[in-house]
């Protein structure tokens, strides 16, 4: 793999140990996946942030290291609100803990924003290279955006952060981005607006790892955001297509894609629909991934004049919280909480339930695992009708 003198000087150690100690990550990973060159980022966002997936060692290595990083660089959800942990119920140890964590990635210079929603905070354009960790992050900013990122583990999104570079190889390729399997949706006009995260759902165990290109759909920006977010949990969808929407869809036959000589499987909104089922919950868990603006509008329409009967929970980007102070005012009028820097994936508050409505194919798919909780899906307005209870 080609370094730059640059780089040369950092692997010799240079600038210190942290720097050489990440540049031998990003090149390890690079002749494993035979990268030609390393490629500068202009964003990271790191996974391994919730001390409930890192733990101790996690957090001695993150201490252990000395540097700062070089691009703009954010956390994925970690395990509470910063500010509002007792009220989520987080054990006193768990918490300092976190903090700790948070602590260490300060020292490290990256923005304390924990959020699975980097591209609501900072702007990311279509052909920008990344270095970012989070699934749904990673699956928004190569299919909505167009910018071209892998799927970075914690170490390597850090690496990369501190270099500012990453290894040219896999989605950083255009040859790679190329569709592989060609989704149809039939009846998609029977599809509520709510139930992408559910077609993703279905969608991500049928393509696996494949690239997709669907068709039949016309899905906006959030609609987009839960079928990535969901195909990405139940599959190892990193990147995806959406004939006419997205923006490298529009281009796919002048780059050369033969769309003739690929597997076609179907998918109908009846199939979609047999994921809705009617179960007992303990709490209703909403913002996975992180919510929108416009999320968050919509949810406070639908509790405006209400009360809440059993726990709401919403999550979304502190930035997109603090942006939007009276939405989130109706929503907590309600009784229902909004709350930051977390989510139900990743914070040892939901363990408490046994079973959550979410709105979300993925967390549908990895409630389950991470909070040893059932879950059962539902549109926006259903899961607030199981908040509100009978009026």
């Amino acid at each position: 793999m080609y370094l730059e003198a640059e780089d040369e000087k950092i692997l010799a150690g240079e600038y210190g140990e942290t720097r050489r100690k990440m540049m031998e990550i990003l090149v390890a990973l690079g002749k494993v996946f035979g990268a030609e060159k390393m490629v500068p980022i202009t964003s990271a966002q790191v996974a391994g942030a919730s001390y409930k997936t890192i733990g101790k060692w996690g957090l001695e290595w993150i201490r252990s290291l000395d540097a700062r990083v070089a691009v703009p660089t954010v956390l994925n959800p970690i395990g509470m609100s910063r500010d509002g942990w007792r009220e989520m119920g987080i054990d006193e140890e768990f918490a300092a803990k976190q903090l700790e964590v948070i602590d260490a990635y300060r020292r490290l210079g990256i923005k304390l924003e924990c959020t699975c929603t980097p591209y609501y905070l900072n702007i990311t354009r279509y052909g920008d290279h990344l270095a970012w960790s989070e699934s749904s992050a990673v699956s928004y900013a190569n299919s909505v955006i167009g910018a071209r990122t892998n799927r970075e583990g914690g170490p390597s999104a850090l690496a990369a952060a501190i270099i500012g570079k990453t290894p040219y190889y896999g989605l950083h390729v255009w040859e790679n981005r190329m569709p592989q399997v060609i989704v149809n949706v039939e009846g998609a006009e029977d599809l509520h607006p709510d139930q992408y995260g559910a077609l993703g759902y279905l969608a991500g165990k049928e393509v696996g790892n494949r690239i997709p290109l669907f068709r039949g759909i016309r899905p906006n920006r959030d609609q987009l955001k839960a079928l990535g977010a969901a195909m990405a949990a139940t599959g190892a969808v990193a990147l995806y297509h959406v004939e006419g929407i997205t923006p490298e869809s529009r281009v796919l036959k002048e780059r050369g894609a033969d769309l003739s000589a690929i597997e076609t499987i179907t998918i109908s909104a009846s199939d979609v629909q047999t994921l809705y089922t009617v179960a007992p919950v303990d709490a209703v868990a909403i913002g996975c991934p992180h919510c929108s603006e416009d999320e968050l509008d919509a949810i406070a329409a639908l509790l405006k004049g209400k009360k809440v009967t059993k726990p709401l929970f919403v999550f979304a980007a502190r930035g997109v919280i603090e942006a939007n102070r009276d939405a989130v005012a109706t929503i907590e009028k309600s009784g229902a909480r909004v709350w930051a820097d977390t989510c139900m994936v990743v914070s040892p508050a939901m363990e408490r339930f046994d079973a959550i409505m979410v709105n979300s194919g993925k967390a549908l798919a990895y409630v389950p695992n991470m909070c040893g909780a059932k879950s059962r899906i539902g549109t926006l307005e259903e899961c607030v009708a199981e908040a509100v209870g009978k009026d």
